[in-house]
């Protein structure tokens, strides 16, 4: 069961059925500012909260709050200037991927949030029924409901597109923290059939040089390490690009003495989680190539 609710303007999600944890609709795009406010106007919004997370924003890596609290990360890319993170932090490879794009007639450019852009996404989305070895939860939607979830957090959304021909074969949705302190790669999206062009290394450029013009401090990837999951080619792709694990507190505070049960019982985590990671592996490694036979040209590469 998942519910929205607004408290001083911000939006927060409820989930969960025995046990409600709420935290944060944009939960490590954006971040508690007076988390004691907050946490005092959550008490009292009316919505049964059992146990509310939130996670400590950049650059402060060590705790600030007593709080009960676990360990969580980030991949990111403190950026400076394009120049430092393009002649220093890249790579000789991963620097000719991103030069990829435009030898081969790809445009990288900002684009405005409207019904252009929102078919191109669409288009892009239903490409194929997988992504990264399992299936891809966007495809079979129809253009509204893409519509519906790429408007959100549009006041703080920043837009890239990767065009070849005019059409849209990529692109980003970059989501800034209130403080403009950094900004989150929420959504990155490139059409397999033209991998061999990289557009997801000229879009991920791109966010870097707008975060070096708009004197953004760093450049977040989503998480560097997923639970016991230590790699991937996604996390290769990060760490290619010059995006670090930084590890920050995650905050769990007990409303109600069944949200201090269900913390000290470990019941906040998912239980894929406890999952030994070796048969974890082996059961990606099954999925993948599940997938791969069933859908053979549709094999990605970042």
């Amino acid at each position: 069961m998942r519910s929205l609710i607004k408290v001083g303007g911000t939006e927060f999600r409820i989930e969960g059925g025995l046990v409600r944890m709420g935290r944060l609709e944009a939960d490590s795009y954006q971040f508690l500012e007076d988390p004691p406010a907050m946490l005092a106007a959550l008490r009292q919004c009316g919505s049964r909260i059992d146990l509310f997370h939130f996670m400590q924003k950049l650059p402060d890596t060590e705790p600030k709050y007593s709080y009960p609290m676990e360990w969580d990360n980030l991949a990111a890319l403190p950026v400076s200037t394009f120049e430092q993170w393009w002649t220093k932090t890249l790579g000789f490879k991963a620097r000719n991927k991103a030069k990829q794009a435009e030898k081969r007639g790809v445009s990288i450019r900002e684009a405005a949030f409207n019904d252009e852009l929102v078919q191109g996404i669409w288009e892009v989305y239903n490409e194929s029924p997988v992504r990264q070895g399992g299936p891809n939860t966007h495809y079979g939607k129809d253009v509204q409901t893409v519509y519906r979830e790429e408007a959100t957090f549009l006041d703080s959304s920043i837009f890239i597109g990767a065009y070849f021909e005019g059409k849209l074969i990529g692109f980003i949705k970059m989501v800034q923290n209130e403080t403009r302190t950094q900004a989150g790669l929420m959504n990155v999206v490139s059409m397999v059939k033209h991998r061999d062009k990289a557009p997801t290394n000229a879009l991920v450029a791109h966010a870097v040089r707008i975060c070096a013009e708009r004197k953004i401090p760093y450049l977040v990837y989503s998480r560097f390490a997923y639970g016991k999951k230590k790699t991937s080619s996604l996390t290769e792709f990060k760490e290619r690009n010059g995006f670090q694990q930084v590890n920050l507190p995650r905050y769990y505070v007990p409303f109600t003495p069944l949200g201090w049960a269900a913390f000290h019982l470990g019941l906040h985590h998912r239980l894929a989680e406890y999952i030994p990671e070796s048969l974890a592996s082996r059961l990606r490694g099954l999925r993948s190539a599940w997938y791969n036979r069933k859908f053979p040209t549709m094999a990605e590469s970042l």
